[in-house]
C-alpha cells in the first residue's frame, strides 16, 4: 500500500465544509427571525422618541410612535414583543404597574387593536414603577416578598385584561409564578402563559437597561433576590420551583455570560427554554462596532447562534430587527 495514502486519515470533516450550501445542508443549529423576541420601551406622551446614550439605536417610544414600528416587526418575521413601561410618576407601592390606564396597559391595548396577529409579552415587575427603584415594596429597608405577591399578580392580572397574549414576571420574589397563577385563573385567564424569568442573576450586564428604564436602585442593590453570579445548581433549583408553580416558558438572564446555565436548563427540563440577550451584551457589541474593532455583523450572528445552540428555543434580543434584517436579506 502507497505510504501516503496509508496516512492519510479515512475520516476528513473538512470534506463537509468546502461549500457553503454543503455547510448549510449539515448545519446543526438554526437561526431564523421567528425566534426572536424584540423588547421596547414605552412611555407617556405623543411623539416621544427619546435617544438613549448606553444602547445605540434603542429609543424610548410613546405609544403612538411605537405603533409605527409595528408594521417593520410583523414585516421581518419576528413573532413577539416584550414591553416594558415607563411612568408618568412613581411611589412607594409601584401604583403604575397595575394602574387599569398605565402606560403598559395603554400600550398593549392598542397595539393588539392594530396587529392582533403579533405576540405581546409583559414584563411585570415593579422596578421601573418604585420610587426606591427595587422591584418590590420596601419595609425598613428590605424588599418584603409576601406583600409584594399580591401587587405583582395585580400588576399581571392588569395586563391580562389589557390584552397581553403572555406575561413575564422578572422580579425573583419567591412565590411570584404560583400568586400570579392562582391571580390570572381566578378571573378566568386559564390560557394565559407565564414566561418566567426563573433564573435571573444580578449580573453587572443590565447597566444600560436601567438608563433606558429610569429603576436604578436608589439605595443598596438587588442580590437579595437576584442569583448570584457564581451559582449554577441553585439556577436548577429556581427553575424547577417556577416550573412546580405553573410556569409554561422558563427563561435563564443574561445570556451570553451564562451559556452553560442554557445547556443545563435545556438537559433538565422538557419546557420551552428562553434567554435574555441583555443591555449590556448588546451595547458591548455596538460600541465595538462603532469602533471598527468588531464586524457587528457577524458579532452578533455568532453570539445569537450560540445562545440558540446553548438550548434557548426562544431569543429575547435588541438585537432582533437588525438581526433578523441580515438572516432574511431585507
Amino acid at each position: 500500500m502507497n505510504s501516503s495514502a496509508s496516512s492519510s486519515p479515512y475520516l476528513r470533516p473538512r470534506r463537509l465544509r468546502t461549500s457553503e450550501s454543503l455547510r448549510l445542508m449539515v448545519r446543526e443549529t438554526d437561526l431564523a427571525p421567528h425566534h426572536f423576541v424584540y423588547p421596547i420601551f414605552v412611555s407617556h406622551g405623543k411623539g416621544v422618541r427619546q435617544g438613549i446614550d448606553s444602547m445605540p439605536d434603542i429609543h424610548r417610544l410613546s405609544i403612538d410612535l411605537l405603533l409605527q414600528e409595528l408594521d417593520e416587526i410583523c414585516d421581518l418575521g419576528i413573532p413577539s414583543i416584550l414591553l416594558f413601561g415607563l411612568p408618568d410618576k412613581k411611589d412607594e407601592s409601584g401604583t403604575g404597574a397595575y394602574s387599569p390606564d398605565g402606560v403598559v396597559q395603554q400600550a398593549v391595548g392598542a397595539i393588539k387593536k392594530q396587529c392582533p396577529n403579533l405576540i405581546v409579552i409583559t414584563d411585570v415587575c415593579l422596578c421601573e414603577y418604585t420610587s426606591t427603584g427595587h422591584c418590590g415594596v420596601v419595609v425598613d429597608g428590605y424588599v418584603d416578598n409576601d406583600k409584594t405577591l399580591k401587587l405583582l399578580a395585580k400588576t399581571a392580572v392588569s395586563h391580562a385584561e389589557a390584552g397581553a397574549d403572555i406575561v413575564a414576571p422578572s422580579d425573583m420574589m419567591d412565590g411570584r409564578v404560583a400568586a400570579i397563577r392562582a391571580a390570572l385563573d381566578a378571573k378566568r385567564f386559564h390560557n394565559i402563559p407565564i414566561m418566567s424569568y426563573s433564573a435571573k442573576y444580578a449580573s453587572s450586564f443590565y447597566g444600560p437597561f436601567r438608563e433606558a428604564a429610569e429603576c436604578s436602585p436608589q439605595f443598596g442593590d438587588r442580590r437579595s433576590y437576584q442569583m448570584d453570579p457564581a451559582n449554577a445548581r441553585e439556577a436548577l433549583i429556581e427553575v424547577g420551583l417556577d416550573i412546580s408553580e405553573g410556569a409554561d416558558i422558563i427563561m435563564v438572564k443574561p445570556a451570553l455570560a451564562y451559556l452553560d446555565l442554557i445547556r443545563r436548563v435545556r438537559d433538565s427540563y422538557t419546557q420551552p427554554v428562553a434567554a435574555f440577550n441583555v443591555s449590556g451584551e448588546y451595547s458591548m457589541v455596538k460600541a465595538a462596532g462603532q469602533k471598527g474593532w468588531v464586524d457587528e455583523k457577524d458579532v452578533t450572528l455568532e453570539i445569537l447562534t450560540a445562545i440558540k445552540r446553548a438550548g434557548a428555543d426562544i431569543i429575547i434580543t435588541y438585537h432582533a430587527k437588525e438581526a433578523a434584517r441580515w438572516l432574511s436579506g431585507k
